[in-house]
């Protein structure tokens, strides 16, 4: 690409983020990524940016033609929401922090989960410093948007303490990866607030253990749950391609699961649900 359109005018970073920031992608997938140049001189502010929105659109749409779709939700370089200078993005981060609004820590949730794929690593590696630096600052108030946002999808239980379904067409399904969302934004939240810059789900949790915030057994819980369900996940897209000759998804069949799998998905949504409460009580000070 960038043989295509000449040398970049700065030096940049290209960075993913989400679920690809968290190297946590499955078959069913999109595009999740932003790009950080260097600060330049005023007279050159317009034409680096210029060059890098360019630079973004042709690496989005290569990456849609080879199966990366676009991200729904538009959380992508090409967009110029997401493509800034790092003093720019410094400012994003300092507004998400201090403007605590429910908007921005589902941005921030998004867009801390960001790690390095190309340019100079050293630009995000002051960002992260920057990001650090500013959560070192009490600021309660947001790490109770945080925890509240880590709080909108609940573990699938009925009040019996069954799953969960939703009908789509014929079959009873339930969304899997809104139930594994729980542990990732919880897992993120305590990451935020003990300064570990881990973005995968299973280094988080083996962190916060060494640290001290997660017991032994907590994080073999937390542990075997998350694992349980990706590798779940991933089983039942391999099944939807190869058996069904569909696009994967995230929607599992419950007439498809064994008994043994209906129970220990039943164990492991209760699990959930505790750790749920333990972060509300921590971070919320309520118990609903």
């Amino acid at each position: 690409m960038i043989r295509q359109i000449g040398k970049p005018p700065a030096k940049f970073v290209f960075m993913v983020t989400g679920s690809e920031g968290r190297k946590e992608q499955t078959l069913s997938t999109d595009q999740d990524n932003g790009i950080i140049y260097e600060d330049k001189a005023n007279e050159q502010r317009e034409m680096v940016r210029e060059y890098f929105l360019d630079f973004a659109k042709r690496v989005s749409d290569d990456l849609n033609t080879i199966g990366f779709v676009y991200c729904k939700g538009e959380f992508m370089a090409s967009n110029p929401k997401w493509t800034h200078s790092l003093s720019h993005w410094k400012r994003n981060y300092e507004e998400w922090i201090n403007e605590t609004v429910p908007e921005n820590a589902m941005k921030f949730s998004t867009l801390f989960d960001c790690r390095y794929i190309y340019g100079e690593e050293a630009i995000i590696n002051e960002l992260k410093d920057f990001i650090q630096d500013q959560l070192r600052v009490p600021n309660e108030r947001f790490f109770t948007f945080i925890a509240k946002n880590a709080l909108q999808y609940e573990a699938p239980l009925t009040f019996f303490k069954r799953i969960k379904t939703q009908t789509i067409g014929k079959a009873e399904v339930f969304d899997i990866k809104t139930a594994m969302s729980p542990i990732v934004d919880l897992l993120r939240v305590y990451a935020l607030k003990n300064g570990i810059n881990n973005e995968n789900t299973g280094e988080r949790m083996k962190k916060l253990q060494e640290v001290g915030v997660f017991s032994k057994e907590q994080y073999q819980e937390l542990h075997h749950s998350y694992y349980y369900l990706m590798a779940l996940r991933l089983k039942n897209q391999v099944h939807q391609i190869n058996i069904e000759k569909k696009m994967p998804d995230n929607y599992i069949e419950i007439s498809r699961l064994t008994k043994i799998e209906r129970v220990t998905l039943t164990e492991i949504f209760k699990t959930i649900s505790n750790f749920q409460q333990g972060i509300r009580m921590k971070f919320t000070g309520s118990l609903s």
